[in-house]
């Protein structure tokens, strides 16, 4: 007996000590094991990527979203006396009828007749993307009535905050599964699945040491992984130009329902795309109005263009010598081999000159320009104003349209828009040349990609010249021509005119290719577009409008819906870019001085001198940024930003517009939340209260008119009761 239990107690030393040596049992690691038993991970998720505009209003962006669900399982209340499931079934039904979009007897039966064994259930699409609004008062509810066993989930869901604003430029991403069970937001259409892997996040993780309850060990450390969120794409827009849009573009849908409509509006001195939007349209939200066209029309889709291809044709003869505005033609038909030209007009004018010729928008002018100019230079100057390929702008599938250059009849209907196909986008590029004196700018609609991590600027994209197709000189003589079509009693775009700006511009009324070859006839049955710049002696704007198949009223025109698209963008957005009117005097400008790296005081100081207001972002110290940048001309006593590190005294923003509001926000980082259009009126902060980044601030705007409207409305009230005190 003692060599056996000898023997055992020596092999069971030998085996001890042989684990202590190698941390093994059979094969297998001990310590490995007892990590896996005790080790617990969290995933910290990562925001998708925020899409902005160029002053970063958000345009998509991640919000914390939360979904229902229901605990059914008498075992998750463990015989505890706190019930953790569903108890009562049929007031928790009641209550959450009230919130949810399903009736109180179809939750009741969910509730009611849950799979056996099942621990939980849901309620679909219904239960899902609550607001925090929402849950805080089904849970305030719940509590009050001490009814168990409903949890919310929370999560993140894509948010489109401006609605149906540029949707198919932006697109939508939307939850899907993966093949491992994760729910993961992907890009589905638009810059939304362009740039879906750069706004896609990494998700971090928590890794801790915990016992068999969950409760983490006194002597665990927990270790974090952060996440990374994902890249911020800004973009050329402005949010203000572009709800112009949309605005205008909402109240011709409803007057005229044309069948397609689309507007483009462009800064033409550097190419950037500052409003892009069509119809039909949809919410990103919901996908509301989503049909099985998910072109971006501007970009993917060509079209022949009609008259505005004119203006190049004008172009061409100017540069080349042959445009003499004051000689004659005959007017209504021309004729090439066995085919005829007409003008709209197919009796003619008569005998005009070749600027009533452009004026009237005559297809036969054009001809008779052409055999001056000669038609295969024509075509030359055709591939210089970019038509034919390309633009080369950041966005994907763009379309090359197609000059036709195989026969002369070809290259006569290419000056007058018929025929040869281009994109909208090719337009606004050509026609930047005219308006950027002779220089035209490639354009694009991606300003920045910003790591918002580091704040690390991933991509820059600056303004990028893609030719040189005609001089200044030549440029400004179009300008000043194509001005004419508005103020002319012969023009065609008379309905163009602005009380503030001078517009110059060419209409379009082009033909509807069918199937089966030749083009629809009458009723209607055209496309309708304007290509236009102001102010036209220096245009800071280039707007393209088109507008298909309208149902116009008896007597109406093509350019009546064209023109109330057109009028409103531009008066509104040249006023809220405050572009001085033709008609109001010059104020003298003075540059600003560049006060960066300045001590704050010195820096308000030279401000000061230089003639301008200062408003301080933070604490004190040295100026790390100003806005508005060095060298920018700025009338006097316009106020200059200036940030420095620390808390914010709050300023008087009375009088201040938006612009300037979103340029504050953008430096101080504070939440603030803008009511209105135009300028600052009120603002629920007074003026020198100490304000930080968590402290909401909402401040309130209005327009000169209804500011006006506003004053005049408190005067007849004033009026009102002054009458009814003298009657009393």
């Amino acid at each position: 007996m003692f060599v056996v239990f000898g023997g055992l107690f020596f092999i069971l030393f030998g085996r001890i000590l042989f684990i202590q040596m190698t941390g093994q049992v059979d094969g297998k690691e001990l310590a490995k094991i007892a990590s896996n038993q005790y080790e617990r991970n969290a995933v910290l998720q990562a925001s998708r990527g925020a899409i902005v505009d160029r002053n970063d209003v958000a345009i998509a962006s991640d919000t914390l979203s939360y979904h229902v669900v229901a605990v059914v399982n008498e075992a998750a209340s463990n015989n505890s006396k706190k019930k953790y499931h569903v108890v009562d079934y049929k007031e928790t039904a009641k209550v959450l009828a009230k919130y949810l979009p399903l009736k109180e007897r179809e939750i009741y039966d969910k509730l009611k007749n849950a799979r056996e064994g099942a621990w939980q259930i849901e309620f679909g699409r219904a239960g899902k993307d609550l607001n925090r609004d929402t849950v805080l008062k089904m849970k305030e509810e719940l509590d009050r009535k001490k009814l168990s066993g409903i949890l919310f989930v929370e999560g993140k869901k894509r948010f489109y905050p401006n609605g149906r604003f540029a949707s198919y430029l932006v697109g939508f991403a939307q939850k899907e599964e993966t093949e491992n069970n994760q729910t993961v937001t992907k890009g589905k259409m638009g810059l939304e699945k362009t740039y879906d892997k750069q706004l896609t996040g990494v998700d971090g993780k928590v890794n801790y040491q915990a016992d068999v309850w969950g409760t983490l060990l006194p002597t665990a450390s927990k270790q974090i992984e952060e996440p990374q969120d994902g890249q911020t794409i800004k973009l050329t827009l402005d949010k203000t130009i572009s709800n112009f849009v949309e605005e205008a573009m909402d109240k011709v849908e409803e007057e005229y329902s044309p069948k397609k409509m689309l507007v483009l509006v462009s800064n033409p001195k550097t190419g950037e795309i500052l409003a892009m939007s069509q119809r039909p349209t949809f919410n990103p939200m919901t996908r509301e109005g989503l049909t099985e066209n998910w072109l971006n029309d501007a970009v993917e889709q060509t079209i022949e263009p009609g008259s505005p291809m004119k203006m190049f044709t004008l172009a061409t003869a100017v540069e080349e010598g042959k445009w003499e505005p004051d000689e004659y033609f005959r007017s209504g038909s021309y004729q090439i081999y066995d085919q005829t030209i007409r003008d709209v007009n197919v009796d003619g004018w008569g005998t005009i000159t070749f600027l009533e010729g452009l004026q009237r928008s005559s297809n036969v002018g054009m001809a008779y320009l052409l055999e001056r100019i000669g038609d295969q230079k024509f075509i030359e100057y055709v591939h210089k104003f970019g038509f034919g390929k390309r633009t080369g702008i950041d966005l994907p599938n763009e379309a090359p349209g197609v000059v036709l250059d195989n026969y002369p009849a070809e290259r006569l209907t290419t000056s007058y828009g018929q025929g040869s196909t281009v994109t909208p986008l090719q337009m606004i590029q050509a026609a930047s040349a005219i308006a950027n004196n002779g220089v035209m700018m490639k354009p694009y609609v991606i300003d920045k990609i910003i790591d918002p991590n580091t704040e690390e600027v991933l991509e820059n994209h600056e303004p990028e010249e893609s030719g040189t197709p005609i001089s200044a000189a030549t440029a400004k003589e179009v300008r000043e021509i194509l001005a004419t079509t508005v103020t002319s009693e012969n023009g065609t775009a008379k309905k163009y005119h602005l009380e503030n700006y001078a517009v110059g511009g060419k209409t379009g009324t082009a033909e509807l290719p069918k199937e089966g070859g030749g083009y629809q006839k009458g009723g209607g049955n055209y496309l309708y577009s304007f290509l236009g710049m102001a102010p036209i002696d220096d245009p800071q704007l280039l707007i393209y409008v088109t507008v298909q198949q309208p149902k116009l009223k008896a007597g109406e025109l093509g350019s009546d819906p064209v023109s109330k698209v057109f009028n409103p963008i531009m008066e509104n957005s040249l006023k809220y870019l405050n572009i001085a009117p033709d008609d109001e005097q010059v104020v003298p400008v003075k540059k600003v001085g560049d006060y960066e790296g300045e001590d704050a005081e010195t820096a308000a100081s030279l401000a000061v001198e230089d003639g301008f207001q200062t408003v301080l972002i933070g604490e004190g110290g040295k100026v790390s940024k100003q806005i508005p940048k060095a060298d920018t001309k700025l009338t006097e006593d316009s106020i200059v930003l200036l940030e420095t590190k620390g808390d914010t005294t709050f300023p008087d923003m009375t009088g201040w517009s938006k612009k300037m509001v979103l340029s504050f926000m953008h430096l101080s980082k504070l939440d603030i939340r803008i009511n209105g259009e135009g300028y600052v009126v009120g603002q629920s902060i007074t003026e020198g209260t100490l304000v930080n980044k968590k402290d909401p601030i909402v401040v309130e705007l209005r327009t000169p008119e209804q500011q006006y409207n506003k004053k005049k409305s408190n005067d007849n009230k004033e009026e009102d009761e002054e009458d009814q005190i003298m009657g009393g």
